[in-house]
């Protein structure tokens, strides 16, 4: 049987982090608008925890993320074999538990569809599983990452889990990067961020040469990291797993391409992360408000505004794409961390404008002059080096 069909102004296909934002801003800034938010998923956000620094977010532009955020910080830690910091910059945490309330209040039950698949989708028109159609004035795609096989790509992996401790952990600010645990499979570091007096959410990552994630393997070394430090576990909250890609190159247009053709995308599908980190959260909110500003938001239009942004972050890249391959193929991966050991000696200004991909030319300088950590024969080979 056929379902009735919808009309909106606006169908947003994917109810993740950057399609839940996309939703938020429209409800707020214009709220005559017929929104409709698409997830396939029985809750909106999935299954996640996102961070971000209060630097990476515009002044302005802080009242989309504030109602999200459960936990925030007055600076954090980084500890590398030969050099310990704090650093003052305000730390943020979302949930997605938090991210799928907000939405339900903000937005009317009409607006948001869950446990729906998503069979087609073109600029103007989406269908559903049952053959229901959603007749747009636009589309945005933001189903996550398109054909990964089009850019030249490390990988960032992770398993983090939360943990109900029987003791209080003592630990007052995260620990953005725990470098000194034993190095394996590329660049190793423990990540901590402290939930309340007994909870600790732990999260061991890597970035490697290939995807290949064993979520068996981090557990053990997440259980082996919390008993060196004398954490007591009673029992494990939650568990995130995950796979991104570090980007050193290839075709933004074929990558466009593949995520849905003359669709408008955002989020991973659109290619918008900092490729250094894959962090998704800053471009998310400032791609939510530029749609929100949009005075058409024609599928078409939308389209082509989305893809001019994405080029745009592109050229941006640049240098950090360059910084990639440095990392990956300039050093071993055994040395790795040394390159980030090297950069978190750098003012703390310079690092809260990296993770916000807003590095200035005199940031570039800085982070390339002086003694490299990696040999300069090999750091050259790196940055000339192409996907085969």
């Amino acid at each position: 049987m056929t379902l009735e069909n919808i009309k909106c102004d606006v169908a947003i296909v994917g109810g993740g982090l950057a399609g839940g934002l996309i939703a938020l801003a429209l409800a707020k800034m214009r709220p005559e608008l017929n929104v409709v938010l698409i997830e396939q998923g029985q809750s909106f956000g999935g299954n996640h925890i996102w961070s971000y620094f209060a630097s990476d977010i515009l002044p302005e532009h802080r009242w989309l993320t504030a109602p999200l955020v459960t936990y925030g910080w007055s600076g954090y830690d980084v500890k590398f074999p030969g050099h310990s910091r704090s650093l003052d910059n305000i730390y943020y945490t979302i949930e997605s538990e938090r991210l799928d309330w907000v939405l339900r209040k903000n937005l009317p039950a009409s607006s948001l569809m869950l446990g729906r698949e998503v069979k087609a989708v073109s600029p103007r028109l989406v269908v559903l599983d049952g053959a229901q159609r959603i007749n747009a004035g636009g589309v945005i795609d933001v189903r996550g990452a398109g054909d990964l096989n089009h850019l030249d790509c490390g990988w960032q992996k992770f398993t983090g889990q939360l943990m109900q401790l029987s003791e209080p952990h003592n630990i007052t600010k995260p620990i953005v990067m725990d470098a000194t645990v034993d190095q394996h499979d590329g660049y190793r570091f423990v990540y901590v961020l402290p939930f309340g007096m007994d909870k600790l959410f732990v999260e061991d990552t890597y970035y490697s040469d290939k995807p290949d994630h064993d979520p068996r393997i981090l557990r053990q070394r997440i259980a082996a990291y919390a008993d060196e430090k004398g954490w007591k576990v009673e029992r494990v909250l939650r568990e995130e797993n995950g796979v991104l890609p570090v980007v050193m190159g290839g075709d933004l247009e074929s990558y466009w391409n593949s995520g849905s053709g003359r669709t408008a995308k955002a989020g991973a599908r659109g290619a918008f992360f900092q490729p250094v980190t894959s962090y998704s959260l800053p471009d998310a909110v400032r791609n939510a408000i530029f749609i929100a500003e949009q005075p058409e938001l024609d599928g078409d239009k939308l389209n082509l505004a989305l893809r001019q942004r994405a080029e745009e972050h592109w050229r941006k890249g640049k240098f950090f794409r360059m910084l990639n391959r440095m990392l990956f193929r300039g050093a071993d991966g055994a040395d790795r961390y040394k390159i980030l050991e090297r950069f978190y000696r750098l003012t703390p200004e310079l690092i809260a404008r990296f993770y916000a991909g807003n590095t200035t030319l005199g940031d570039k300088a800085r982070i390339l002059s002086g003694k490299p950590p990696i040999s300069i024969r090999r750091a050259i080979k790196a940055i000339r080096s192409k996907k085969k």
